[in-house]
């Protein structure tokens, strides 16, 4: 059997088109056409010897093959990334202003800012956990780099929709909810404080399902609404991701609650061209979540998306 020796500026194609949602997008990121994006995609096939792409409706998806070379991609290009880094790490310098969700300070932030530290150790970091709203208006004024938040639609001028999320209703870890859609009683919602972008929603979907609400508890913060939920004060709704220990994720449909949509998590970049830097720190992001996003059940990055081709790679569905 032949050796196959794969092309990492192939490899880096793939993978940023899939992560990106779109091989034209991957073409302006990486400063290529989108015919020698195409052509890079024709080749990878080429060396496989196998299909990448299947038939999806109207577009593409990946096949089998196709989701293990993405996985195989990706480990390649970060030893890659990782040997570069080591190399010449230390010389990047300079300062990057980081923004996060609530969701991820105790968990994505620690492993992310840990990284960043370690292969460079010149570069400082100021990172600051808020709310939504606070997030985009800051990379909007420039007083953040970059902002991992949740979107309902919403886009800055540079951002990236990198993953879709389930909201969930959540209550305490132990015992039964003693609340049904039935009992005529309105449900005691427990929530962060106005405005607060799942509330809205979850308001908006009892609503719609003709369930009466009521605002139980109001907290500034996650620890305070987890504390109030897993003492029974009420239910709440967040994301399966960063739940603590004495909460849980209540099945859907349990005590005839409504269904939940999707949330998008994206990454807001105050600069279209960003510094060294913030490019590193924002790759870091982009593979943390990845990881934990492909951990949660029904949660997914966009790298799995339906994709249409052909001689100009079209953006994912």
């Amino acid at each position: 059997m032949r050796k196959i020796i794969f092309d990492l500026d192939v490899l880096r194609s793939f993978v940023t088109g899939m992560e990106l949602g779109s091989f034209a997008k991957a073409a302006d990121r990486l400063g290529r056409s989108t015919s020698a994006i195409s052509a890079q995609l024709k080749k990878l096939e080429e060396q496989t010897g196998t299909p990448i792409f299947r038939k999806a409706g109207r577009g593409l998806a990946l096949t089998e093959a196709g989701e293990t070379m993405l996985a195989y991609a990706r480990r390649l290009l970060d030893l890659n990334d990782e040997a570069a880094t080591a190399i010449h790490g230390a010389e990047l310098e300079g300062w990057v202003r980081l923004g996060l969700q609530e969701d991820f300070g105790e968990t994505l932030l620690p492993d992310v800012l840990g990284r960043f530290a370690r292969a460079h150790p010149k570069v400082r970091i100021e990172a600051r956990v808020v709310r939504n709203a606070e997030l985009v208006e800051r990379v909007i004024s420039g007083k953040l780099d970059l902002a991992l938040a949740w979107s309902d639609g919403f886009r800055t001028a540079h951002s990236d929709r990198i993953a879709e999320v389930p909201m969930c209703w959540v209550g305490p870890a132990h015992g039964a909810v003693h609340w049904h859609a039935g009992s005529g009683e309105p449900l005691p919602l427990a929530s962060l404080e106005a405005p607060c972008l799942l509330r809205s929603i979850a308001t908006k979907m009892l609503d719609r399902a003709g369930i009466g609400w009521r605002i139980s508890f109001v907290s500034p913060s996650l620890g305070g609404l987890w504390a109030a939920t897993a003492a029974g004060l009420g239910l709440t709704v967040r994301t399966p991701l960063g739940l603590p220990d004495k909460v849980r994720q209540l099945p859907p449909g349990e005590a005839g609650l409504p269904l939940l949509p999707k949330l998008d998590l994206v990454l807001h970049r105050a600069e279209a061209e960003s510094s060294p830097a913030t490019d590193r720190l924002a790759s870091i992001i982009l593979q943390a979540v990845r990881q934990t996003v492909e951990a949660t059940p029904q949660g997914r990055t966009f790298a799995d998306a339906p994709i249409t081709m052909s001689s100009q790679p079209e953006t994912v569905a």
